[in-house]
């Protein structure tokens, strides 16, 4: 089905490339989902995927052609072909699955047996179906909110935080959190098999089984990354009850470090963290990336014209005082994050429970 699916998703965009060719236009998502909905009828192994996960289909592509248009000029590029063996899922929505007793699972005409991660709770939203590099399926279910949350603990604590290279987390309260950086401690074995898999020869068994062996080592340094911020956000939620931290330019700063920010992978912290303060009660604040944190002395709002990168502490020509570098930019994110609580500078996080 994800194979399938996959064949449908090449011919959407072959249709999409071969419309502006002829029209010089955008192909309407609402015209694609009409054509193919006519092919789908004609074709019995399109017809393997659900009427809504080919919907589905049509509406990813519509949304990347969107993106595309409004940020073309920051170089995001259209959607392309893919390979169909290294498509990834497809959605199911109201109807192609039913879940049966003792985990089992009917998609389509084919009954499944899965492993539950935790009970879902809820009503099911969609339907998931993933496919990992090592060809592994994983079923994702969103459900609403049917669970209760979490009992609210005050704790009356903000607490403001600066991310940095050499330190992960700088909090106000002086405390630094460093990064396990679990890539860089791994890149000997990854150059290892990365070197292992070039050697063998291409469309050979061999060449295979080094795929995966070198698909399992990026797997298990995503996993204990992933493990370790769970960890983290439920450890900074139970401290404090507004968490205040600056908008960073990711895209721009992996663009001048490269593989180490991708190893801090400080986005994807940031996604966890909401999800669990919102499920605690808890405010994660976000401080415009424009505002001078760093620069500006926490004890009497100097600001400095310029302060190079490589000066890590600095002593204020107004006041006298000596600032560290994320020390003071975290007293600053936790002053001007307080200040803007209820003005509307709280990004609510948007969650989905998934099992």
């Amino acid at each position: 089905m994800i194979n399938a699916s996959g064949l449908i998703y090449n011919h959407c965009i072959a249709l999409h490339k071969r419309y502006y060719r002829m029209w010089g236009k955008h192909l309407n998502c609402a015209k694609l989902q009409a054509h193919i909905a006519k092919l789908r009828k004609r074709n019995p192994y399109w017809q393997t995927v659900g009427s809504q996960a080919v919907q589905d289909i049509c509406q990813r592509i519509e949304k990347s052609y969107q993106l595309f248009f409004k940020h073309n000029k920051k170089g995001v590029r259209p959607p392309g072909f893919k390979k169909v063996k290294k498509y990834k899922s497809f959605t199911l929505k109201q109807a192609g699955y039913k879940f049966l007793g003792g985990n089992r699972v009917k998609i389509g005409n084919k009954v499944y047996q899965f492993w539950k991660s935790r009970e879902i709770e809820g009503n099911v939203k969609t339907l998931t179906i993933k496919r990992t590099p090592l060809g592994e399926l994983f079923m994702v279910v969103v459900v609403d909110e049917g669970s209760k949350s979490e009992v609210e603990v005050k704790t009356g604590k903000i607490a403001g935080f600066d991310f940095g290279l050499r330190t992960f987390l700088t909090c106000s309260d002086s405390t630094k959190i460093e990064s396990p950086q679990f890539f860089q401690k791994s890149l000997n074995a990854i150059k290892k098999a990365s070197r292992q898999h070039s050697k063998k020869l291409k469309g050979s068994s061999n060449r295979e089984r080094a795929r995966k062996n070198l698909v399992r080592k990026y797997e298990d340094i995503s996993n204990r990354r992933r493990d370790w911020f769970w960890k983290l956000a439920h450890k900074l939620t139970d401290r404090f009850d507004v968490l205040c931290f600056e908008t960073l330019n990711l895209k721009g700063m992996q663009r001048l470090w490269g593989r180490k920010i991708s190893d801090l992978a400080f986005g994807e912290f940031l996604q966890i963290l909401e999800w669990v303060a919102k499920k605690k009660r808890k405010q994660v604040v976000f401080v415009d990336q424009l505002y001078p944190s760093t620069k500006t002395c926490s004890s009497c709002g100097h600001i400095l014209e310029n302060l190079d990168l490589s000066i890590r502490r600095w002593r204020c020509p107004s006041c006298q005082s000596k600032n560290d570098r994320d020390g003071n930019a975290s007293l600053n994110i936790q002053r001007v994050g307080s200040s803007t609580l209820g003005v509307g500078d709280v990004r609510q996080s948007q969650t989905a429970i998934s099992v």
